[in-house]
């Protein structure tokens, strides 16, 4: 008892010392003991190193996941060591609606097996995002997150031992010019010496730590490889899914090259063009229709004076006597009910009707029947 006694007056000496020297420096009343440069640019640099890890943690865990109550959420679980709940994505919710709307409107139709297709690419993608996701988790916010919390706390641990060990060692040095006899001189001499011993070993301890940044930065920019490689890769599916979904999905209908073609003159005027890069499909776009109805009495530069000469013997083969196979380049919406929709690569009858524009067909799918235009047909020998 009497030892823990001595022991506890002689802990609140020295932190009642320590405490003096820092208030005496504070008001420029007692020297402080500077650290050596080298020393002083290794803190420096181990406190960079912490501030920008840790907003490119930040900025990557908005990237990763925008909404900021799910990162909460996820960040709660963390904490309480518990698996958060599984939820849809963003493509996953997106491809969920499409994939049920389209059901709804029918997958016969030419829209509704469009959107049953976008559906399925969305929630390829949405697998893709979790697979970048997992990895940029274990490959790279992982590691930051190791050295933030592992090897930058043992940093400040070990740097705030130095800062008590300094404050030691320059109120020893205090001590030691305010001493007049002789044998206070010889103990503070002696206490000086100590201090010293102590505030070298720990600057060494903590000059080793520091060094260890240089293998951290190196640690991270292979974490940093691995995260662009990941990206690369979701990216790459990306692209690969919506190059195969444009291959599904063929050329689109005539109303939408109208728009585009409208859209790009109203921007374009008298000034240069933009050019946008398109994705290479296996079919040209087909020509846009000047009319859908049969009133484009005589119009010039029509289709009709692109179609085979398939066409022009079905039109000119007497009245409607004669029928021909024909198979479908594109999907096509029908715009009323004298129309036939249809789909891609399905083949169908179709035969001239007297009194039909030449830009249509009469087209035949069991017991459906329909005009189509010629410009989304092919005949068959």
């Amino acid at each position: 008892m009497d030892f823990n006694v001595k022991r506890l007056a002689a802990d609140a000496g020295t932190f009642l010392s320590r405490a003096v020297q820092f208030t005496e420096e504070k008001f420029g009343q007692a020297e402080k003991t500077e650290l050596d440069a080298h020393l002083e640019n290794l803190l420096g640099r181990a406190e960079c190193t912490k501030l920008w890890t840790e907003r490119i943690m930040k900025q990557t865990e908005v990237l990763l996941q925008p909404n900021p109550n799910v990162r909460l959420e996820e960040f709660v679980y963390e904490k309480l060591e518990k698996k958060a709940p599984s939820r849809m994505n963003n493509h996953e919710l997106l491809g969920q609606s499409m994939i049920e709307s389209g059901n709804e409107f029918g997958p016969g139709t030419a829209y509704g097996n469009a959107l049953i297709k976008c559906g399925e690419t969305e929630k390829q993608i949405a697998g893709a995002e979790r697979e970048l996701i997992q990895s940029a988790a274990i490959n790279f916010l992982t590691p930051f997150r190791n050295f933030l919390e592992g090897d930058f706390k043992t940093i400040l641990k070990e740097r705030k031992l130095l800062q008590v060990k300094r404050l030691d060692l320059d109120a020893a040095k205090t001590k030691l010019k305010k001493a007049r006899m002789t044998d206070a001189r010889v103990l503070a001499e002696q206490e000086l010496r100590m201090t010293q011993s102590e505030f070298d070993r720990q600057a060494e301890i903590t000059r080793l730590l520091l060094e260890g940044v240089s293998s951290t930065h190196a640690h991270h920019l292979r974490c940093l490889n691995d995260f662009v490689e990941a990206q690369t890769t979701y990216y790459a599916q990306c692209y690969q899914y919506m190059v195969d979904l444009q291959k599904q999905l063929g050329s689109f209908p005539s109303s939408f090259s109208n728009n585009n073609q409208s859209s790009s003159m109203l921007s374009g005027g008298g000034g240069a063009s933009i050019s946008v890069p398109t994705l290479p499909v296996s079919a040209p776009l087909p020509s846009p229709t000047p009319g859908r109805g049969g009133s484009s009495g005589g119009g010039t530069g029509g289709p009709a004076g692109m179609a085979s000469g398939g066409f022009s013997e079905l039109r000119s083969g007497g009245g409607g006597g004669g029928s021909r196979k024909a198979r479908v380049l594109y999907d096509y919406d029908a715009a009323g009910s004298s129309e036939l929709s249809l789909l891609a690569d399905e083949v169908i009858t179709v035969s001239s009707v007297p009194g039909m524009d030449s830009d249509w067909l009469m087209g035949e799918r069991g017991n459906q029947k329909g005009k189509v235009p010629i410009t989304y047909l092919e005949l068959l020998n």
